[in-house]
């Protein structure tokens, strides 16, 4: 496996330690919401923000240990995750108000497709600079 391979690999890893916890407490706070009678979509926005947040940190500093520049990673950081948002959204509306599925199911599912979408978009718009080879960053 060359450099640039398990540079990806651990990146992979470390996103999905991040992941995981921060997506655990997101799906256990939208089950609360919708219990409490918060409607899908509200409760999906609601934790979304909440998690993206603390998602920002984990994988700046320590998923794709960029260094420096929080404004423009920030910026492009937010734009990933606002069209995640967006595909999460109509996961929901499609397969929920019109396929009539389970919204615990469903959001379970939408996790990880979101998911896959986030760590290409961050491995390749968010963090690209940090994804590079040492001798080409330099």
């Amino acid at each position: 496996m060359g450099e640039q391979a398990k540079r990806s690999f651990f990146q992979l890893v470390r996103y999905g330690i991040v992941g995981i916890a921060s997506n655990l407490a997101a799906y256990l706070v939208f089950l609360f919401l919708t219990r409490m009678g918060v409607g899908p979509k509200l409760s999906m926005s609601l934790v979304y923000l909440a998690a993206a947040s603390f998602g920002f940190v984990g994988h700046k500093s320590w998923t794709f240990s960029q260094e420096g520049a929080w404004l423009s990673s920030g910026s492009r950081y937010a734009l990933a995750h606002f069209l995640g948002y967006l595909f999460n959204f109509v996961i929901l509306m499609v397969f929920v108000d019109y396929g009539g599925l389970s919204h615990e199911w469903v959001q379970a599912v939408a996790i990880f497709a979101v998911a896959g979408f986030l760590f290409l978009s961050f491995k390749f718009f968010v963090f690209a600079d940090s994804t590079k080879p040492e001798a080409e960053a330099q």
